[in-house]
């Protein structure tokens, strides 16, 4: 089976992208360089989690929703840089509601103020489906975030988000660019007890309103 890159109009097999490295696992042990990352022709994404580390390359746009995918099946999916859903983990994030006025198709970079929205989640196993969150954006201070040798002075936006009924109280970071809202960095929490921590190594960009 192939991945057609559709940004870069590139298709990968999934031995070149196993080559690449492994998905998501406890023995994965991921150190890009500027050098292995500008060295493969594809969109490339940094995830971690307590169970390991991931390069994962670009597969599919379908407006601004991005998916990323690992070699064992493993894939996560933003959209304006909020994750969205993920396959293939011990737990998923199956889909987010946002609201029509989504703070981050707005642009995260046009944050004065703290600002509050309501978000439903799904999650598997478990069918836990419909899951009602109070989330509350905060803009922080400019921070320095090196990536791969270039230092990228970001503004940090943390999230609270909290649901009485499932027992859910996370808080979420995004390292946002000032000039048009793009997000490097981020930990975003898929589910109760999961965090992930995703990188932009050489990121599909597209300015943001």
């Amino acid at each position: 089976m192939a991945i057609v890159l559709s940004g870069g109009c590139t298709t990968v097999s999934m031995g070149s992208v196993d080559a690449l490295k492994q998905a998501v696992d406890r023995r994965a042990d991921v150190h890009p360089t500027a050098a292995s990352v500008a060295a493969q022709p594809y969109f490339q994404l940094q995830v971690s989690s307590h169970d390991g580390e991931a390069v994962m390359v670009l597969a599919s746009v379908q407006g601004a929703r991005l998916g990323w995918y690992g070699a064992n099946g493993q894939a996560v999916f933003l959209s304006h840089g909020l994750l969205v859903k993920t396959l293939g983990l011990t737990q998923n994030l199956d889909a987010v509601l946002l609201p029509q006025v989504d703070p981050f198709a707005a642009g995260l970079q046009h944050l004065q103020q703290p600002i509050s929205y309501t978000r439903v989640m799904d999650w598997s196993p478990g069918y836990r489906y419909g899951v009602q969150a109070q989330a509350r954006l905060s803009p922080k201070a400019m921070e320095n975030v090196e990536i791969l040798g270039t230092v990228h002075h970001l503004r940090r936006i943390d999230e609270r988000v909290r649901s009485a009924e499932a027992g859910f109280d996370v808080v979420n970071h995004y390292w946002v660019d000032p000039a048009d809202g793009f997000i490097w960095k981020s930990r975003q929490y898929a589910a109760p007890g999961l965090s992930l921590e995703l990188i932009q190594l050489r990121p599909y960009r597209e300015t943001a309103p």
